[in-house]
């Protein structure tokens, strides 16, 4: 099964890049932009990270939280935000499952090469824990400014 607009969003227990466990529930009162991406320190995903860097304020003022998700483990994430400041948590999704349930784990082709891994992807999830827009199959430029811009006219 895979999450639709509209529905409530799957809420799910990850550890975080500072050793903390943390479920999506807690951050109900704020809307949230969470982002699927494939592999700490590569260079689409840190382009991405380090834009979600640039613009927290933004996302801050607008009562949004930015939360990362990939495969990689806690180490690695913390390695990540050590080395680019990231003012965000990164989660390990290790066993790929919160991926699955946001439909996102997918059958990749890359130099001719199939593997299973992450389709870039980003949720906004409302205040009320409801999904309301997503973005799949995501390029990287602007696209940070275009989840701004979604979250200032529809739930600012």
């Amino acid at each position: 099964m895979s999450v639709e607009i509209g529905m409530q969003a799957p809420d799910f227990e990850l550890k975080a890049n500072n050793g903390e466990t943390v479920q999506i529930a807690q951050f109900r009162g704020s809307n949230i932009v969470l982002y699927f991406y494939p592999k700490d320190m590569t260079p689409g995903c840190t382009t991405e990270a380090c834009d979600f860097r640039d613009h927290i304020q933004q996302f801050t003022d607008l009562n949004a939280v930015v939360l990362g998700v990939s495969p990689d483990p806690v180490p690695r994430h913390q390695k990540f935000v050590e080395k680019y400041g990231l003012p965000f948590l990164l989660l390990a999704d290790t066993d790929h499952h919160v991926a699955e349930s946001y439909g996102v784990w997918k059958l990749k082709k890359n130099f001719g090469k199939e593997y299973m891994g992450i389709e870039r992807s980003t949720f906004i999830i409302d205040k009320e824990g409801n999904l309301v827009k997503e973005w799949r199959k995501v390029q990287v430029k602007a696209h940070v400014e275009d989840a701004l811009t979604y979250i200032r006219e529809n739930l600012s």
